[in-house]
């Protein structure tokens, strides 16, 4: 008769840690996923810092041709301070796409002046400004991908309980804006 309650001590013993077991990976999950989010957007935000980094170079080579065009300038000069100063994908965004009208500003003046468009530095910037585009949208794509990841995870049971009890709140993507959805057209 003695066997029968420790063999069911047993049984529990192994299902409390198997309890336990269950809930640490639960918890290590959702950690790696949201260092994953955090990763994702660190991306972005270094490819958006370099973008802003190069901003003041492309500003300097078109001044260079045009002096009469300072507003434009001065614009893109506050955009990228806000781009600077934003915080969190929202804000980043709506930064992100006030630079990005500015800068189709600076474009435009460049229109104007062939010898600007055959600029060996005007050349450059854009290919290098045309470069990280490219690898912002690849990072945003990554971004949302782990966001969505995340996200789902801390809804589904039972990682929700888990989720709730850490403080796992729900992650915002980094959206495309209005101005973005719109066709750029920039002719040289």
């Amino acid at each position: 008769m003695l066997a029968l309650p420790i063999c069911a001590g047993f049984v529990l013993v192994v299902l409390a840690f198997l309890l336990v077991f269950y809930i640490f990976s639960i918890y290590n999950g959702l950690i790696q996923l949201r260092n994953n989010v955090d990763k994702a957007w660190a991306n972005i935000d270094v490819l958006l810092k370099q973008r802003s980094d190069l901003v003041p170079n492309l500003v300097e080579t078109v001044k260079g041709y045009e002096k009469h065009e300072k507003a434009i300038f001065e614009n893109v000069a506050q955009m990228r301070s806000a781009m600077m100063s934003a915080q969190g994908p929202a804000a980043k965004a709506k930064a992100n796409d006030m630079l990005s009208s500015a800068l189709r500003s600076i474009f435009a003046v460049a229109e104007n002046y062939p010898e600007l468009q055959a600029s060996n530095n005007f050349l450059e910037l854009q290919k290098q400004l045309e470069s990280i585009e490219n690898q912002i949208a690849d990072r945003r794509e990554f971004y949302n991908d782990s966001v969505m990841l995340y996200n789902t995870r801390i809804k589904v049971l039972p990682d929700t309980v888990i989720a709730g009890i850490i403080g796992c709140k729900e992650t915002e993507y980094f959206k495309a804006t209005e101005s973005e959805k719109q066709n750029v057209e920039v002719k040289f």
